[in-house]
């Protein structure tokens, strides 16, 4: 009578034997048999005996991740990332678990899937959501009793890929002006929306999602208050909030307030010919089928054809966004506003991909050092010094301190104690230092 662990024809099974009920439990490894083993000993210890009723059948990979997507991803997740999810399981994770059982998904076998998505030459990143698309279903599993536990917990540190990570990069100011000025003049339609990306950092997604009601232009462009209200965005073909999850409040230049109150006024005279006296609900850049805006891929299509047309280096659509973060901190923007600007979800994110900037800008200080320290040629001859004049041989004459009106900077009320140190050098004789001389009045 007992529970053991055993291997029969090359899978580990967990047999009980209590009382004349016998039952066997086929597990996934050695390692997951034992834990199992040690569960059921202990629930028979306390007179549980679910171990032996008939266990439910264990639902495949597929057909529990498309209950879980149905269900909990549709009240735990964003749209957006329950289609993330579902997208990055179709594409890498069901073909290699979607016919397997829950209970029969390894660590080891969870290896093997992440070494078969590097040798394909995947980016590590895309590895690491890969992995994390499957990790979402099986801790579900476990909420549900499914699995005792997540054996996807903790791989990270085996996502490891020679294929190095794309870096974002920032346009220099030069670089913007041009980009901007081929811009105008190879399809000026777009100039606004990409003025947008580089003088407010709006996501892609942002940008497309954006409706006149969003903007917020002040009476003149002297008015501070001027600014466009991210509330929503384009991801995947239907509208969600914006990434952080929370609407932000993204400061307008003058230079974007004008190029959008022209753009604003066209649109305006259009509705009107059309009978309609508002656009505040209509999209800034709209697409061709109705309701929806401008397709993603239009758009980095349009950048990558007039940065190579300019003969400029390439640059991705979000690498706009990155010129304006860098930008503003080279300007000496603190950090808190480049946050709140940008959207990020705290300020170690942002210190994380700009503070080299401020630490290339800071170099002028180590500059400073070189004059400091270098020897320099005085303009000025040196003067004798000279001698005091003696009195009946008695030395040299005391210095005489006008207390009258005197004060430190930035004290007016002088202290009586200060007065009496420097009192001290009235006196003929050498002045007490402080220690001696507060020792002396104690």
């Amino acid at each position: 009578m007992g529970v053991k662990v055993k291997k029969y024809k090359g899978s580990w099974y967990v047999f009980i034997d209590y009382h004349g009920q016998r039952k066997a439990k086929k597990v996934g490894s050695r390692e997951a048999a034992e834990r199992v083993k040690r569960e059921i000993e202990a629930r028979l210890a306390l007179g549980d005996l679910s171990a032996l009723q008939q266990a439910k059948p264990v639902p495949t990979f597929s057909a529990y991740a498309e209950r879980w997507l149905k269900t909990d991803a549709l009240t735990k997740c964003k749209v957006s990332t329950a289609n993330f999810y579902a997208d990055y399981q179709r594409r890498y994770v069901l073909p290699q678990f979607g016919d397997t059982e829950l209970t029969a998904i390894t660590r080891d076998a969870i290896k093997g899937f992440i070494s078969h998505l590097v040798e394909r030459g995947l980016a590590k990143n895309t590895v690491r959501l890969a992995v994390a698309s499957l990790r979402v279903v099986l801790s579900a599993a476990v909420e549900d009793g499914v699995l005792a536990s997540n054996p996807a917990a903790k791989v990270g540190q085996f996502v490891q890929t020679e294929k190095p990570e794309r870096q974002a990069i920032a346009m220099e100011p030069e670089e913007v002006e041009l980009f901007l000025a081929a811009v105008q003049e190879q399809c000026h339609e777009y100039y606004p929306l990409f003025l947008i990306a580089l003088r407010s950092g709006l996501r892609q997604g942002e940008i497309l999602g954006l409706k006149w009601g969003d903007f917020q232009f002040g009476q003149d462009e002297d008015d501070t208050n001027r600014y466009i209200f991210v509330q929503r965005r384009w991801y995947r073909g239907s509208f969600s909030t914006p990434k952080a999850g929370t609407a932000r409040r993204v400061d307008m230049s003058r230079q974007l307030r004008k190029v959008l109150l022209e753009l604003r006024d066209q649109r305006l005279m259009q509705a009107y010919q059309q009978g309609r006296s508002s656009i505040a609900d209509d999209l800034v850049f709209p697409g061709n089928r109705e309701g929806e805006p401008l397709r993603a891929r239009l758009v980095q299509e349009t950048c990558t054809r007039v940065l190579a047309d300019a003969r400029m280096r390439k640059f991705r659509f979000h690498d706009l966004r990155h010129t304006f973060g860098s930008l503003l901190i080279e300007e000496g923007a603190p950090l808190p506003y480049v946050r709140d600007q940008m959207g990020h979800s705290s300020i170690q994110m942002t210190a994380d991909k700009y503070v080299h900037l401020i630490a290339r800008r800071n170099v002028r200080f180590i500059d400073r050092l070189d004059t400091a320290t270098s020897p320099q040629q005085s303009a000025t001859q040196a003067q004798p010094i000279k001698k005091h004049p003696v009195q009946n041989g008695s030395g040299p004459h005391p210095q005489v301190i006008d207390r009258k009106g005197w004060c430190e900077r930035g004290d007016s009320n002088p202290h009586p104690l200060r007065d009496q140190i420097l009192s001290l050098a009235r006196l003929p004789i050498p002045p007490l230092s402080l220690f001696e001389f507060f020792s002396s009045i104690q």
